[in-house]
């Protein structure tokens, strides 16, 4: 769905028109260009602030009828807190802030991309920018009628003033694709179960196709042929056929290694025979929130010609409890021919995982492998919607992630990995079992999944509470998040691409 808000940049010079965006520090101080453009409205602002106890902290806003001189209809100040506690990831956080006090409708908007000590860099307005079209985004094409009162989408053109045109768009060309990657993503988790389905989604994926991203779409009887059972195991009581797909963007030096992320596509989860309580199921729509970011973050690395090479698979599957479905009790063979005895048909997505982690291993021998999964509970009751999991076998990949969260707001909390939680998925019957006790639900679930790695350096990503249903923030007002792409962008383009 394309946005309906526009976003482009303009010379400072240019007009203004319809609601004038400016930003001030902690001591309501404007940049010299705001300044100029205010002229004696100034006082009158910093007045109209002191009565409104506005005092230009970070994140703050002001807004009011534009003052007599300026030539704007609405004028809206932002505050940026102390300008020595300015942070990198504050102006995507800003552009948000904007775009959330803007109504809905057609009203043009100038933003004033200047800072009081001076006029933001390409990269800062290029922020700006993205954090206008993150905040911006809606997901409502079923709707055919709005309430009264409720906000409808932002359907205007924005222009952010800056000093020096090409340098902004050219910082915000590799940006925009990825928020393009964000949006592919929250539209998946968005979208509801009847419309996608395994082989919808697998056709949505194929997409990338556009981009230059090779896709091999495995089907049952591929995968059978594969010895998949596990994932197919999960997916086998549906009506609805499941599907592997392997997408691959060959962007570095032909025979390096690839960087390999793996995503849980659980297209809808009843829980199988152990069927879910019924309140709140309509939220596992969402249980393919990993193998929404891995296409979201393929999109991203391809439209912005990432130098590497990179592979993304994502199984998909329905866990729906027919008479076909597998049972409590169950022993499944997975691709590594290690047996399973499934204890819990709702301990699906480390089924799935399984096999496709192993195929990657086995096929694609990659630098790292990892995974992204709605995987468990226990992770919300350990860590919140604030961060998601990470358990990994490898430091320096693990300290790579917990970086690049710091600086894209996307999150993660390392937890721990270790044999003696081994014993709690000890099976009598097989080579394990699928879940343990309650204690330790995430931890024993990562334990799982490291048995299918082959030793490979390999992260997991538990976002069961940060994918789907976490708290609105400044850039996301969606339930889908899109949470993954951005933090998994910057880790890629950070630490591994090659110079050309």
């Amino acid at each position: 769905m394309p946005d309906a808000v526009k976003v482009g940049f303009v010379p400072f010079s240019g007009p203004l028109r319809g609601v004038l965006v400016v930003f001030c520090d902690d001591n309501l101080k404007f940049g010299p260009a705001t300044t100029r453009v205010l002229g004696a409205a100034v006082d009158m602002i910093r007045r109209t602030a002191a009565a409104n106890q506005f005092k230009g902290k970070s994140a703050s806003t002001l807004d009011f009828l534009a003052p007599e001189g300026v030539k704007a209809t609405r004028l809206l100040v932002i505050g940026t807190g102390k300008p020595s506690e300015l942070k990198k990831n504050d102006l995507l956080k800003f552009g948000g802030v904007a775009a959330g006090k803007l109504r809905p409708g057609n009203e043009p908007v100038t933003m004033l991309a200047e800072l009081p000590a001076a006029a933001m860099k390409p990269e800062q307005a290029a922020a700006l920018a993205s954090g206008v079209r993150l905040r911006a985004y809606r997901f409502d094409r079923y709707k055919t009628k709005k309430k009264d009162g409720e906000d409808g989408a932002l359907d205007c053109t924005i222009s952010i003033a800056v000093s020096d045109v090409a340098a902004a768009k050219k910082a915000f060309a590799s940006e925009d694709h990825i928020v393009d990657g964000v949006v592919i993503a929250r539209d998946l988790v968005n979208e509801p179960p009847n419309v996608l389905f395994p082989a919808e989604f697998a056709r949505r994926a194929a997409q990338l196709r556009k981009l230059g991203v090779d896709i091999d779409v495995l089907d049952v009887k591929a995968m059978r042929k594969l010895g998949m059972g596990a994932l197919l195991g999960v997916g086998q009581g549906s009506a609805q056929p499941s599907r592997t797909v392997i997408m691959r963007w060959n962007g570095g030096k032909k025979g390096d290694q690839p960087l390999a992320f793996i995503g849980k596509g659980v297209c809808f989860d009843t829980g199988g025979i152990s069927i879910k309580p019924s309140a709140s199921m309509e939220d596992m729509k969402g249980d393919m929130g990993g193998a929404a970011c891995v296409v979201g973050l393929m999109h991203a690395l391809a439209a912005r010609k990432a130098r590497a090479n990179v592979v993304g698979a994502i199984g998909l599957v329905e866990n729906m409890p027919d008479g076909s479905a597998q049972r409590p009790g169950d022993i499944v063979t997975s691709m590594s021919g290690q047996t399973i005895e499934i204890i819990n048909t709702d301990a699906e997505g480390r089924l799935v995982l399984a096999d496709v982690l192993w195929y990657v291993a086995q096929k694609f021998r990659p630098k790292f492998m990892i995974d992204l999964a709605t995987l468990t509970g226990a992770i919300m009751v350990a860590l919140g919607t604030e961060h998601a999991g990470l358990f990994s076998n490898n430091d320096e990949l693990a300290e790579r992630l917990i970086r690049v969260g710091q600086e894209t707001g996307e999150k993660v909390w390392r937890m721990p990995l270790g044999p003696e939680y081994d014993k709690q998925i000890d099976s009598q019957f097989a080579d394990m079992k699928n879940t343990g006790t309650r204690n330790g639900g995430s931890i024993t679930a990562a334990q799982f999944l490291q048995r299918f790695v082959d030793n490979t350096p390999w992260a997991h990503l538990d976002i069961a509470g940060t994918a789907m249903g976490a708290p609105k923030t400044d850039i996301n007002q969606s339930w889908g998040s899109g949470y993954g792409v951005r933090l998994l962008e910057r880790l890629v383009a950070q630490y591994y691409e090659g110079k050309r």
